[in-house]
């Protein structure tokens, strides 16, 4: 079993990504950039909250399931493979599973009336990254579980997660260019302003988290060639958190409401959003 705790990801990551936000901050001042805007920060304030709560609820129970699902794993990976090396298959196998997961919250309807929230904003920058769908936790648990049924120990997924979720903090900027040949592995900074953008090209587009290979490997790679526009291709126009958590849910009921056979009702929620993936 791992030594390293969430604690102990948390103490060293917290403070970093708080320097972060400051020096960003100072930037934007600086050079009149306008980079935060007081209500978009206000409504990231409020879906971060709902998202944390919902996450302090089922978590332990989330880690809990792991350990039964553990239990009955395909292959026995602790003891066949040196730590180092685990660590690392876990964290490549958690953005593998990250990317299918983020991908399917773009392309299949219910799960984009979950995230779209995180797509809400019209700005980007650190703070962003915080902009948490309220049932984004919920909606991870059928894709994740099949990580320790493969072997993974739970706790070092547990781990791994949050070490992979303060980095996807570092791509929400516009204060960071392109990394050179970083940006060939990496998803980056530049490549996740590209995921934000309602710019026809860019519209699902650079779904990983730590790694952009999978982009590349299956398709869904686009460079940041163009200046990005960010937000909804129909934004929300609305700082309300509660609005914009419940808005994809309020047309989507009122669209199957008015669904005239039970196949069209199956599209509605399990085919992609109407228009665009980034369509409310």
């Amino acid at each position: 079993m791992t030594q390293i705790t969430i604690t102990d990801v948390y103490s060293i990551g917290a403070p970093i990504i708080l320097a972060l936000i400051f020096f960003e901050v100072f930037i934007s001042n600086w050079q009149s950039k306008s980079f935060y805007k007081a209500g978009d920060t206000y409504c990231t304030s409020g879906l971060l909250f709902g998202n944390i709560i919902m996450g302090f609820v089922i978590k332990s129970s989330i880690v809990a399931f792991h350990f039964v699902l553990y239990e009955y794993r395909f292959f026995d990976l602790m003891s066949s493979m040196p730590i180092w090396l685990l660590w690392v298959l876990t964290f490549i196998l958690i953005d593998l599973v990250f990317y299918i997961y983020h991908r399917m919250s773009h392309r299949v309807r219910f799960l984009w009336t979950v995230h779209m929230s995180h797509h809400s904003s019209e700005e980007m920058n650190f703070a962003v990254s915080f902009r948490q769908a309220w049932f984004g936790p919920i909606s991870k648990i059928p894709f994740f579980m099949v990580l320790p049924i493969l072997g993974l120990d739970p706790l070092m997924i547990a781990v791994a997660g949050v070490v992979s979720t303060l980095w996807g903090v570092v791509g929400h900027t516009q204060i960071i260019g392109k990394l050179g040949p970083l940006e060939w592995v990496f998803n980056t900074p530049s490549h996740h302003r590209v995921h934000h953008g309602s710019n026809p090209e860019y519209i699902d587009k650079n779904y990983g988290n730590l790694f952009i290979i999978w982009d590349r490997i299956f398709g869904t790679f686009e460079p940041e060639n163009k200046p990005v526009e960010y937000g909804l291709v129909n934004n929300v126009n609305t700082f309300n958190p509660i609005k914009i958590t419940f808005m994809g849910w309020e047309k989507l009921f009122k669209d199957i409401r008015n669904s005239e056979s039970f196949k069209e009702t199956i599209g509605l929620i399990f085919g992609p959003p109407e228009t665009h993936s980034k369509e409310t």
